[in-house]
C-alpha cells in the first residue's frame, strides 16, 4: 500500500471519530464504507463476529457497542432514521481482527486501531507512574517536615526513625518494616516506599500528615506520646482500608521507582527532541 493510500485511509479514520456519551466512537455505518463494504447486511454479519470475541475476552459488550439511531438524508433533502452502533475503539479493532486481512482497508484498520489502543494503554500508564512519583514525592516532603516538627519536640534522628517503624508496624498489621522489605523483596539499601504501591504511599503519607498536625495541635512532647500518636494514626489508617477489603501488608510490590523515575526521564527526553525536530523541520 502506497503512502499517499496510508495517509488518505488514516485521514478517513481520523474524521470518522467522534464523541458518544463521552467516549471516543465511530459510526458502523460510516465504518462500513471505510472498510470497503458495500451492504450493512453484510457487515453486520461482522459486527456479529466482533460481539462475540468481545464477550469471549470478557469485556462488556454494551461498553463497546452501543445501539443508536443515525438520520440520513434522502433526495428529496428530508430525512430518515436508519440503525447504527456505536462502536468504541475496542469494538472497531474487534471488527477489523475478525475482516480479511487481504483487503487494503482492513489490513490498514487492523494496524491503525492495535495503535490507537496500545497509544491509551501507554497514555493511562504513563499517567500512573507519574501518579506514583508524585505520591512518593509528596511522602518525602511529609516526613521531612514531620521530622523538622517533632526535633524541635525534644526527639532527635534516631528517634524519629524509630517513631516511624513504630508507624509502619502498625500500618502493616504488626510487620516491621524490616519485615516488609524482606516480604517485598526489597533491598536493604533503598526505602521500603520506593516499593510500595501509590495506594499504600498515600496511606502512610496520610499518617504523617495526621501526626505532624496532631503534634502542633496537641502539644505534644518527648519520644513516648508522639509515638503513640503515630501508632494511633497508622492504625486509624489501616482500619479504614481494611473496611474497604485492603490489607496493606497483603498488596504486590510495585515497580522499582528509580526506574518509573528514569523511564519518566526518558520519555521526557523524546518529547523535548521531538519538539525541536519540528521546530526545525518548519
Amino acid at each position: 500500500m502506497d503512502r499517499e493510500r496510508i495517509e488518505a485511509l488514516f485521514n478517513r479514520f481520523e474524521d470518522a471519530c467522534y464523541i458518544h456519551e463521552g467516549v471516543e466512537c465511530w459510526s458502523a455505518r460510516e465504518l462500513q464504507e471505510i472498510l470497503g463494504y458495500a451492504r450493512w447486511e453484510n457487515f453486520k454479519v461482522a459486527l456479529g463476529r466482533a460481539r462475540k470475541a468481545c464477550e469471549g475476552s470478557g469485556a462488556g459488550i454494551m461498553d463497546h457497542f452501543r445501539d443508536v439511531t443515525k438520520m440520513v438524508p434522502l433526495g428529496s433533502g428530508s430525512e430518515r432514521p436508519v440503525e447504527d452502533v456505536a462502536l468504541t475503539r475496542y469494538a472497531c479493532y474487534l471488527i477489523a481482527q475478525n475482516g480479511d486481512p487481504n483487503k487494503p482497508e482492513i489490513a490498514f484498520a487492523q494496524t491503525y486501531f492495535a495503535v490507537q489502543t496500545r497509544r491509551q494503554e501507554l497514555i493511562e500508564r504513563r499517567m500512573l507512574d507519574v501518579a506514583r512519583v508524585s505520591a512518593r514525592e509528596k511522602l518525602t516532603k511529609s516526613e521531612k517536615k514531620l521530622s523538622g516538627i517533632i526535633y524541635e519536640r525534644g526527639v532527635d534522628e534516631r528517634g524519629f526513625g524509630a517513631i516511624r517503624s513504630k508507624g509502619d508496624q502498625a500500618l502493616f498489621g504488626g510487620f516491621s518494616t524490616g519485615d516488609m522489605k524482606r516480604k517485598l523483596g526489597v533491598p536493604d539499601s533503598r526505602p521500603l516506599a520506593d516499593f510500595l504501591p501509590t495506594l499504600t504511599i498515600k496511606a502512610k503519607d496520610f499518617a504523617s500528615e495526621l501526626t505532624g498536625h496532631n503534634v502542633v495541635d496537641k502539644d505534644l512532647k518527648g519520644e513516648a506520646p508522639i509515638t503513640k500518636e503515630h501508632v494511633d494514626n497508622n492504625a486509624a489508617v489501616r482500619k479504614m482500608l481494611a473496611e474497604r477489603g485492603v490489607k496493606p501488608e497483603a498488596l504486590s510490590p510495585a515497580e522499582d521507582l528509580k526506574k518509573v523515575q528514569r523511564r519518566l526521564a526518558a520519555e521526557e527526553k523524546k518529547l523535548v527532541r521531538a519538539g525541536k525536530k519540528s521546530r526545525s523541520d518548519g
